[in-house]
């Protein structure tokens, strides 16, 4: 009897849970708070950099990933900072700034290479949704870097498409090729700075402020270049 009591009150359980109105829920918390969006260049930078504290620190939010503002997302979208980093895997924008949906515009090539559609994605970003900040991200043990310095010490042809990466960072390394220390790590900040530079030059990023950044692998941190 007792067997039969207890399989009858664990039906009822289920059965009420099933009957619940969808209101009982709990509310999910990132469908509620509403974060403040950045507006300036230096709050969004401000916003980037306590975000990576977070990923960095293991307190990562995940923001602006629930239903309700997916939902809202669809209306249009208005990020605060366009990045543009590298394709490595470890890399990945939103997690590294622990960023959500519709905060930021993420244009990624190997060793942050600019080409013309890089340069227009940015413009669309800058000119037709008003980003105020464009973040050029670079990272340390980057592998088109590494490439591109293979390449200069022994001379081997580069195969295919990635010509195109060894003759865009080569100039930097070239430029840093005798300071001591790490050839690599001078070489991708050398290539970061220099593709911050090419941008700020560009006549058409001038509404926006344009930075550098590197990211180390082994803590997660992100620091500002000079």
């Amino acid at each position: 009897m007792a067997s039969n009591r207890r399989a009858f009150l664990a039906a009822t359980a289920v059965a009420a849970l099933a009957a619940a109105p969808a209101s009982a829920a709990p509310a999910d918390p990132l469908e509620t708070t509403a974060r403040p969006r950045p507006t300036t260049a230096r709050a969004a930078l401000a916003e980037l950099l306590a975000g990576n504290r977070r990923y960095a620190t293991g307190g990562s939010r995940h923001p602006d990933e629930g239903l309700l503002h997916r939902h809202a997302l669809a209306a249009g979208q208005h990020p605060f900072a366009v990045v543009i980093g590298c394709i490595d895997s470890r890399v990945p924008p939103e997690l590294v700034f622990d960023q959500g949906l519709g905060d930021l515009i993420c244009i990624r090539t190997a060793g942050q290479v600019l080409d013309e559609a890089v340069l227009a994605s940015i413009q669309y970003g800058v000119q037709e949704l008003h980003v105020p900040l464009v973040l050029v991200l670079g990272h340390e043990r980057c592998g088109a870097v590494a490439a591109t310095l293979d390449h200069l010490r022994t001379g081997a042809p580069v195969p295919g498409h990635l010509e195109l990466l060894v003759d865009e960072i080569a100039p930097a390394a070239l430029r840093t090729r005798h300071l001591p220390g790490d050839w690599a790590e001078h070489t991708m900040r050398a290539n970061t700075v220099w593709v911050r530079d090419a941008i700020r030059a560009d006549s058409a990023f001038a509404a926006a402020t344009v930075t550098a950044a590197r990211f180390d692998l082994d803590t997660g941190l992100i620091s500002v270049l000079p």
